[in-house]
């Protein structure tokens, strides 16, 4: 198989269902902070020694997320075989934050990013989570988005903000309080 097509030479991109749009479309737009989002994540797995086999199935739910996001309403009948978006993981993530709250501190201010390398990422990955759902909500003003998606964004970049905190006190750095 040819990575190259050479289809989108002039600005256009292909959807699930074959139609094509601009490469600069909203629903693009979209996927693409989605797939950044998974590249992210992908790095913070290489770099971290917990939560391995979470963020690997975090990856594989973005995937299907951007499958969905790919695939114009008019396209899913033909589609049947679109990977499901379920509640699971995002109740898993749920479970994993409650594990880890009751051996963190309680917080009682907002929490600079930083203090290691590692617990930056996290927050890398929390922050691009954060726009990636974002701009699922403005497409979801436009176009049908399977509602489990959003839930999932928004858990996950909770998801992230717990971990970083977990990693923060894994690794000793030290968590900065923001007092304004």
């Amino acid at each position: 198989m040819k990575i190259y097509t050479k289809t989108g030479d002039k600005g256009t991109t292909g959807l699930y269902g074959g139609s094509r749009v601009s490469k600069h479309d909203m629903r693009i737009d979209t996927y693409g902070d989605i797939d950044e989002l998974n590249a992210n994540i992908g790095h913070l797995r290489d770099i971290i020694d917990l939560e391995q086999e979470t963020l690997l199935e975090i990856q594989k739910q973005l995937f299907n997320i951007g499958s969905h996001l790919a695939t114009p309403k008019e396209a899913l009948k033909q589609q049947s075989q679109l990977p499901e978006i379920s509640g699971k993981l995002t109740k898993q993530m749920e479970d994993i934050m409650d594990d880890f709250n009751r051996d963190l501190p309680t917080m009682t201010h907002f929490i600079l990013p930083g203090g290691h390398p590692k617990v930056s990422t996290c927050h890398i990955c929390r922050t691009v989570c954060r726009r990636s759902e974002r701009k699922v909500s403005l497409l979801s003003e436009n176009v049908e988005v399977n509602q489990e998606i959003l839930m999932f964004l928004n858990r996950l970049s909770d998801y992230l903000f717990v971990l970083a905190r977990k990693l923060t006190y894994e690794y000793g750095a030290e968590e900065i309080k923001w007092i304004p």
